[in-house]
């Protein structure tokens, strides 16, 4: 009896790791009087996944129907619907099935999506448009996430051990349920401009620091870096800049009204035909100039180029007679000796 009480207190004892525990699996004797009532969910899918969901739909209807779970869709619609069964016996199983068809939705494949049915794989679709309100800031964010040829991503599925897809506005993930949390926490930082290899860098000395039994009940923040955000607002400069005039104390001096400029140049006192004659006047002094101008412009076609002047270089023609005559007396020389 005694060795049976301390086989049962170690079994309800603490427990150091709580993410170690087995959950136990629920079975169809755990209730054999089915469910009370139907549940259902329904999600949109967009116009391109239709095709593939098309020809995958039967697999989709065999997986759920091991678990006596109904699955419908509506192409007018653009709409996927899980519904329970009266002989559907695990009452957490629907929730499962939308989780399913939403990853589904979400460009996420078959393979991959069917094993969030299982009891210790869960999934998160996270929303990250509403992180950022520029579009062009958002594109960066997003392409952190993936890196380059999807270095990053595949990081992040080695670290949290979770499948991850990027698609529009979303970021499914589908894992156990400590890796899901991790992959939420990391993409939620990525969008609030915090770079996914700090965070990566963190999940990888923190996996360290786990295998250390002594380190478990010790706070790791001296042991993880700290990263500074440097938040540098560059502010464009505006083209043409207004120079500020010295500061007067007083107010500035009343501008002249079209009347007073019109006494000032004499124009109040002509007359109204006086007035047109001054006006056709300036009119054809303007025509005169922009005639004169186009036909400056015109001329200048006819212009002929300036042409470059080549200068002949004459070779020196300063040969010194002497040392040739000498030179070939030498080697006359040395023919004769030979």
């Amino acid at each position: 009896m005694g060795g049976k009480k301390s086989a049962k207190a170690q079994k309800t004892g603490p427990i150091d790791n709580a993410w170690s525990l087995k959950i136990p699996e629920f079975t169809e004797t755990d209730n054999p009087h089915r469910l009370l009532e139907e549940s259902s969910f329904a999600t949109m899918f967009p116009k391109y996944r239709e095709q593939y969901l098309k020809e995958h739909w039967p697999l989709i209807q065999k997986a759920l129907a091991e678990y006596h779970v109904k699955v419908e869709m509506d192409l007018i619609e653009g709409s996927m619907t899980v519904k329970t069964t009266r002989k559907t016996w695990d009452p957490y199983i629907i929730i499962k099935a939308r989780d399913m068809i939403k990853l589904m939705a979400r460009s996420v494949p078959f393979e991959q999506a069917v094993r969030v049915l299982q009891d210790d794989i869960t999934a998160d679709v996270i929303k990250i448009s509403s992180f950022v309100r520029n579009r062009d800031k958002f594109v960066k964010r997003r392409q952190r996430l993936i890196g380059p040829n999807g270095c990053n991503l595949k990081s992040i599925e080695l670290l949290t051990n979770c499948y991850v897809v990027v698609q529009g506005q979303t970021v499914s993930a589908l894992g156990p349920y400590k890796g899901v949390q991790q992959v939420r926490k990391l993409v939620v930082d990525t969008m609030k401009n915090v770079h996914p290899v700090y965070s990566l860098k963190t999940l990888m000395l923190k996996r360290e620091l786990a295998k250390n039994p002594k380190l478990k009940n010790e706070n790791w923040e001296r042991f993880l870096p700290k990263y500074n955000s440097k938040n540098i607002s560059k502010r464009k400069e505006p083209k043409k800049k207004k120079e500020k005039k010295p500061y007067t104390p007083f107010p500035p001096p009343q501008q002249e009204s079209k009347l007073d400029k019109a006494i000032a140049t004499g124009e109040f006192f002509l007359k109204e035909d006086q007035k047109r004659a001054k006006k056709k006047k300036e009119q054809e002094a303007k025509h005169e100039e922009a005639n004169k101008k186009r036909q400056e412009r015109r001329a200048q076609a006819f212009v002929p180029p300036e042409e470059k002047s080549i200068k002949n270089e004459t070779g020196k023609t300063d040969i010194n007679v002497a040392e040739i005559k000498k030179k070939v007396q030498q080697g006359l020389k040395k023919f004769k000796t030979e």
